[in-house]
């Protein structure tokens, strides 16, 4: 049941260059349907839904995409879908929609959503944002802890107690969090997973509009006075406001900025509900069905002696001869041929082509 209070931000100004051929400026990952019919941020509205309804969601992003996510989200009213006038990270982002909400709602509630997750068991995951809500209206930042499936470097982990983690997953319970820790070497992680007690940092948080206000001034003192000089939502000037003082804000990101020096901070350990932050081509191959050689294709395929590939070249047919392991995505100006195991590093071709003057490629 939907609760009047409950906003949900959700954050969609990414570029998801690891996305690249498909991934542009005005079409970027968030807009993309690349694990499923719906896209990303489709798929994040739709989840919210039972909890959250369309019209008290709100969304930051740039200027580049937004026409694309208004056209994509008519359910959602369209001034509340924001081009930030500069990227500034998470921090100021977090800020200025929560000044937004105070401004309407003095009694708002808001979880930050990424606009770029996959999350398989939907239901599952409603029933882990509850205990969230509830621990926000209570004063505190509430933050959701992703039970670990391998020991991954690329996340930042939060510690739970020793005792009780399981007995709170099972129950939908908030636990105290003992402490945030930066994304982990090898090591560090393959100890984090075998303790049991660590569980990846998925960025998404739980607070009052109040409370977040206030520990941005507390912590972020700088961005918190230029936001606060901002007027309310509804008045005629604030667009202009907003494009005078939101490039001044220092860029940092939120967890890094206001949650790690935090002392009211309770976390959910969650439970398995199939969550997926969809960050490379390798993640989409993970989440699209195989073959009985374990090519995964959304499109004809037609295979000799290939094994693990991932395909993604549109209507046409793709032939594999004697290849494995292999990215192939095509586009109507590019193509991407790249090893799977290096699928993070597809964002570095997006540099070359910043380079290289590539404007009509990015």
């Amino acid at each position: 049941m939907a609760k009047a209070h409950y906003y949900g931000l959700i954050l969609a100004g990414g570029r998801g260059t690891r996305f690249w051929p498909r991934s542009r400026r005005r079409h970027a990952k968030q807009v993309l349907n690349v694990a499923g019919e719906r896209t990303l941020i489709q798929a994040t509205v739709d989840r919210l839904a039972p909890l959250i309804p369309p019209e008290r969601i709100w969304i930051l992003t740039n200027d580049f995409v937004r026409d694309e996510i208004v056209r994509q989200l008519p359910e959602v009213p369209a001034s509340q879908i924001i081009a930030e006038p500069a990227q500034r990270n998470t921090a100021p982002a977090i800020a200025l929609a929560a000044h937004i909400l105070h401004s309407i709602d003095p009694k708002a509630v808001f979880g930050v959503f990424p606009s770029d997750h996959v999350i398989g068991l939907p239901k599952i995951y409603l029933r882990s944002l509850r205990p969230a809500f509830k621990a926000a209206e209570k004063g505190k930042i509430a933050v959701l802890g992703i039970k670990p499936r391998w020991p991954d470097t690329a996340y930042g982990y939060i510690e739970f107690p020793r005792t009780g983690h399981k007995n709170a997953a099972a129950a939908f319970e908030t636990l105290p969090v003992a402490s945030f820790r930066e994304k982990p070497d090898a090591k560090t992680a393959r100890k984090f997973l075998k303790a049991g007690h660590y569980f990846w940092n998925a960025g998404m948080f739980f607070w009052k509009a109040e409370t977040i206000l206030d520990a941005m001034r507390r912590h972020q003192p700088k961005t918190a006075t230029l936001i606060s000089s901002l007027p309310a939502f509804a008045h005629p000037d604030f667009a202009a406001k907003l494009a005078e003082v939101f490039p001044r804000c220092e860029s940092i990101s939120v967890d890094f900025g206001v949650i790690e020096h935090a002392d009211n901070v309770a976390g959910v350990p969650c439970g398995e509900f199939g969550w997926s932050d969809v960050g490379s081509w390798d993640a989409v191959y993970e989440l699209t069905p195989h073959d009985a050689n374990k090519n995964a294709a959304r499109s004809e395929l037609l295979c000799a002696d290939s094994t693990g590939n991932y395909i993604d070249c549109g209507h046409k047919l793709v032939a594999l001869l004697g290849v494995k392991d292999l990215i192939i995505v095509d586009t109507p100006d590019a193509l991407l041929v790249a090893d799977r195991s290096r699928a993070q590093q597809v964002g570095e071709i997006v540099k070359l082509l910043e380079k290289n003057g590539r404007e009509e490629l990015l």
